[in-house]
């Protein structure tokens, strides 16, 4: 008798703690469903698709575990629906490929977006090599963000040109002609500029702006995120979250222990290739020969106009670096990417500063997750007002002419900075020779994955 009731005291706590994880198991199969619905509602915003890199997954692999969704800092890029992982939001993937990592079966893969998306990018070979024989691409101008990208193609391009030198120069260097010349000292050019000299390779550097390219021109304090990347001269570089003021004390470092030879300042108007294969670089300051080349220019250019009225005005800026140094101002945002929404919040902050934030579009549907947290508490506090569905008109010196919903009203305003996104070099590239337009990248996808991996080990 007492074994009976024993065994039926075990069934009824095994029964309990059954239970209770089937109820916690179909809750959180629920919050998943509901968090998915939501995500792919936001992504039906806009169908513009991914816009470079994003992951494959492959259903017939795929075991529904759910870990992709779970790495990506982008937010909501993946979800789980019919127990399988998709892109509900690809607009938001810049590559970061942690979910293809992460996968525990390879279900996942990382690829380029399809050719049309493409349309404006340089044609490259899997050593990111331009339609120019010994002229490279590295960073974001090739169509793949995130520093790691740069610093890695960076790397890999020096590495595929330190084969070719001696052919190119014979063993020993030329006194009057470089074996690489970089373009750019962003993360890409600075990671080329760091292996060449690791590998012994004459290089010089030249930038139009600073040392830091894009980097140097962030927010003050403005987050830089990072993955686990082998940086030359220094080893594996393991900060996942830095500040630009970090980042770029941290290449100061590295590059104050190295020979690093860099014009800034210079702005390179014309690449043209001789009968003997080398290349005369022509800036307003000089012009250098070189057997090879790196475009590690990033992709931004100019900034985008908006061809409004009074745009010309000295209080119309498309670049904001100090936010603090503005106080008690009626201020004008145009833009609703995470550009513009870090500038306002930025502003926002500032003693007295009124700041109003105009977005053509009836809600945000590009933007970061922390920054739509962020935006949300903003508005909610009354640090910045978003006007939905507008579009500027007329920029004055004390106003502004806002369409908003078809309807022109007239705003007191001080300052207008304009974050329309960058006119992307194309016409430099065509001017120099370089091979531009579709192309199907899908084939060359898992190479940066890879490249993680690798990285990771």
């Amino acid at each position: 008798m007492n074994n009976l009731l024993n065994n039926l005291v075990g069934l009824m706590i095994a029964s309990v703690i059954t239970l209770v994880f089937v109820m916690k198991y179909l809750r959180d199969q629920k919050l998943q469903h509901a968090q998915a619905k939501e995500a792919s509602e936001k992504g039906a915003l806009r169908s513009d698709g991914p816009q470079s890199q994003h992951p494959h997954i492959d259903l017939n692999y795929c075991i529904g575990c759910a870990t992709c969704t779970t790495v990506c800092p982008e937010g909501d890029v993946l979800a789980m629906l019919g127990g399988k992982a998709v892109i509900v939001n690809g607009y938001k993937c810049i590559g970061h490929s942690l979910c293809a990592e992460a996968c525990p079966v390879g279900a996942i893969q990382m690829v380029m977006a399809t050719a049309s998306m493409g349309e404006s990018m340089p044609a490259l070979t899997p050593n990111y090599e331009t339609s120019i024989p010994n002229m490279f691409v590295a960073g974001e101008l090739g169509g793949l963000a995130l520093i790691k990208n740069a610093i890695n193609q960076g790397r890999e391009c020096v590495d595929t040109i330190a084969e070719r030198i001696p052919t190119l120069r014979g063993s020993k260097p030329s006194e009057e002609i470089f074996d690489i010349l970089i373009v750019g000292a962003g993360p890409a050019g600075i990671s080329a500029a760091l292996r060449a000299i690791e590998r012994k390779i004459v290089c010089l550097t030249v930038d139009e702006g600073e040392i830091g390219g894009t980097v140097a021109k962030y927010p003050r304090q403005k987050l830089v995120m990072t993955s686990p990347v082998h940086f030359p001269m220094y080893g594996k570089f393991s900060k996942t979250e830095l500040s630009k003021e970090e980042l770029l004390a941290f290449w100061g470092k590295v590059l104050k222990r190295a020979d690093f030879k860099c014009r800034t300042g210079e702005k390179v108007q014309e690449i043209n290739k001789g009968p003997d294969g080398v290349f005369t670089v022509i800036t307003p300051a000089a012009q250098y020969r070189a057997y090879t080349v790196i475009l590690a220019i990033g992709k931004g250019g100019s900034p985008r106009k908006l061809g409004v009225k009074g745009e010309e005005l000295p209080n119309v800026m498309y670049r904001l670096i100090e936010a603090d140094h503005y106080v008690n101002k009626n201020i004008l945002v145009v833009g609703g990417g995470d550009s513009a929404i870090e500038a306002a919040m930025g502003l926002g902050h500032q003693v007295g500063n009124k700041v109003t934030l105009s977005y053509r579009k009836e809600a945000f549907t590009r933007i970061k997750d922390r920054n739509e947290k962020r935006i949300a508490d903003c508005i909610r506090t009354g640090k910045v007002k978003v006007i939905f569905n507008s579009i500027p008109v007329e920029f004055k010196e004390k106003s502004v002419m806002l369409e908003v919903n078809g309807t022109v009203k007239e705003m007191p305003n001080d300052l207008v900075w304009i974050f329309a996104g960058g006119e992307p070099p194309t016409a430099f590239l065509k001017k120099v020779g370089i091979k531009v337009g579709t192309r199907d990248m899908t084939s060359e996808a898992s190479h940066e994955a890879k490249e993680a991996t690798l990285v990771h080990q």
